[in-house]
C-alpha cells in the first residue's frame, strides 16, 4: 500500500495515476483517506494528551495534598480519564482500520516505462528472440502427444481430482524433475540463496502479496483454519521478513525458491481444457529480492536477464511484453511477461512474470531497512518466475513433437 503521508502530500499525482490505470471509480478514495487521516491524527493527539494526563495525575494529587488543597476535583478527573480514553482509543482503532482498507484499494504509482492502456491488448512487445519451428505436417497438441505415448494421464486425474490436475508418467515425470533441478542449479550459479518455503500461509501473510480480490480468485483456503495454500512461493518469501528491519549493508537479499503452487484459476480463464498449460497445481522456481529503494530498477533488469538466459538455454522462442497500466496489478510499479511461442495455437503464451513492487508490498508487512545512523525506511521488493515446469514442458513437447526429444532434453539438463 502507499504511504498515507505520500498521498496527502501528492494527492494530484495519486489521482492522475488512478486515471492512468482506468480506475476512475477510485478517485473518491483519495480525498476520503486524506480526511480520515486528518480525523485520526486529531483523535490520536487527544488520546496522547489523555495518556499524558493519566500518567501525571498521581504526582499532581500528591503535590496538591502537600499544599493542603482540595483534591476532590482531581480525583474525579482521574476517574473520568479511563472511560474517555477507552472511547477515544476505540475511535482511533476504528479509523485506523478504515484507513487501511482504503489504502489497500489505491494502486501503486506506475513507472515511466509503463505504457498507458486499458487492457492486455495494449501491452507492448519490447523484444523477440529465438527461432520459431516450422512444420511440414499438421501440428499435434501436447495432450495428443503425451496421451499417445502414455506419458501423462489426464482422464484419471479428472476422476480423482477434477479438471486442472494431471498424472505425469515415466520420462515426462523425470523431465519435470530435471527442469526443476536445472532451474535450481542455474539460480545457484547466480549466487541467489535457496529457500524451501511453507506451502501454507495465514491470511495476513498471503494477502500482503496482492490485492484481496486477486487473492480470493486464486487461493485455496483451509476450512476452519487460518491457513491458505500458496499460489506462488513469492507469497511465502515476502512474508519471511515480516515485521523485520534489515541493515542496509546486508541488502540486497536475493532469494530463489522451489515449491508446489496451487491456484483456483477462477474468473475469465477457468480450467476448460485438458493438459498442462493451465492447471490448479504446478511446480515453480521463483526469484525474489529485498533491496534498497534506489537499487530496485537495476535489479529489475537483472531478474529479466536471468529469465531470458533460462529460455535461451532451453532454446525456446519468446517475446518480452511491457505490461500496460490497465493490465498492471495494483501492487505493481512495473511488470513484464515473457511469452513462448506455441506452434499448436500459433500464439505466444506467458511463462514468466516479472514485477517491481517498490515499497507497496513491504509496507503492508512492515518490512524496513536501516542505515548505519539508524535511519529507517521501507525497502523495495521484486519477484520473477525462474521456471514453471508445466508450461515449459508444453513448450518443449510442442516445439519438437517427438518422444525422443524428451530423453535428449533430460540428458542436456
Amino acid at each position: 500500500m502507499l504511504d498515507i503521508k505520500f498521498i496527502r502530500e501528492n494527492s494530484s499525482k495519486v489521482k492522475e495515476n488512478i486515471k492512468k490505470k482506468f480506475q476512475d471509480h477510485k478517485l473518491v478514495l483519495v480525498d476520503k483517506v486524506i480526511n480520515l487521516g486528518e480525523e485520526w491524527r486529531a483523535i490520536k493527539k487527544e488520546a496522547d494528551k489523555l495518556r499524558h494526563e493519566r500518567n501525571s495525575i498521581s504526582d499532581k494529587i500528591n503535590e496538591e495534598k502537600k499544599k493542603g488543597k482540595d483534591i476532590s476535583f482531581i480525583i474525579k478527573r482521574a476517574k473520568e480519564i479511563p472511560e474517555r480514553l477507552k472511547q477515544i482509543e476505540s475511535q482511533e482503532t476504528s479509523l485506523g482500520k478504515q484507513i487501511k482498507e482504503i489504502l489497500y484499494q489505491i494502486p501503486n504509482i506506475i513507472s515511466k516505462q509503463t505504457p498507458i492502456g486499458k487492457d492486455a491488448s495494449k501491452n507492448k512487445v519490447i523484444k523477440r528472440a529465438g527461432k520459431i519451428s516450422k512444420f511440414s505436417f499438421p501440428v499435434k497438441s501436447h495432450v495428443e502427444l503425451l496421451e499417445k505415448n502414455k506419458l501423462a494421464d489426464f482422464d484419471s486425474s479428472a476422476h480423482t481430482s477434477g479438471n486442472g490436475f494431471y498424472y505425469l508418467k515415466g520420462d515426462l515425470a523425470l523431465l519435470n524433475q530435471a527442469l526443476i533441478r536445472f532451474a535450481i542449479d542455474f539460480m545457484k550459479s547466480k549466487k541467489y540463496e535457496y529457500i524451501e518455503p511453507p506451502l501454507m500461509l495465514n491470511e495476513k501473510s498471503i494477502y500482503a502479496s496482492m490485492d484481496r480480490e486477486a487473492i480470493k480468485q486464486s487461493v485455496y483456503s483451509i476450512q476452519d483454519e487460518d491457513l491458505n495454500l500458496i499460489g506462488t512461493s513469492e507469497q511465502a518469501l515476502l512474508a519471511m521478513h515480516s515485521g523485520q528491519a534489515i541493515p542496509e549493508e546486508k541488502l540486497p537479499k536475493k532469494y530463489f525458491s522451489y515449491s508446489m503452487c496451487f491456484r483456483k484459476e477462477v474468473g475469465a480463464h477457468g480450467i476448460n481444457e485438458k493438459g498442462l498449460w493451465r492447471t490448479h497445481q504446478f511446480n515453480k522456481v521463483e526469484q525474489f529480492i529485498f533491496c534498497k529503494p534506489e537499487d530496485s530498477n537495476k535489479l529489475y533488469n537483472e531478474l529479466l536477464r536471468n529469465s531470458e538466459e533460462i529460455l535461451n538455454k532451453l532454446k525456446l522462442p519468446y517475446r518480452v511484453l511491457e505490461i500496460c497500466s490497465g493490465d498492471l496489478g495494483d501492487w505493481k510499479y512495473r511488470s513484464a511477461d515473457l511469452e513462448i511461442y506455441r506452434p499448436t495455437t500459433k500464439e505466444y503464451g506467458e511463462v514468466v512474470s516479472l514485477s517491481n513492487c517498490t515499497d507497496y508490498q513491504a509496507r503492508k508487512l512492515d518490512i524496513k531497512c536501516f542505515d548505519k545512523k539508524g535511519n529507517r525506511r521501507v525497502l523495495h521488493t521484486l519477484n520473477d518466475t525462474a521456471l514453471a515446469t508445466s508450461r515449459i514442458l508444453v513448450a518443449i513437447i510442442e516445439k519438437k513433437e517427438m518422444r525422443i526429444f524428451i530423453m535428449k532434453k533430460m540428458q542436456e539438463l
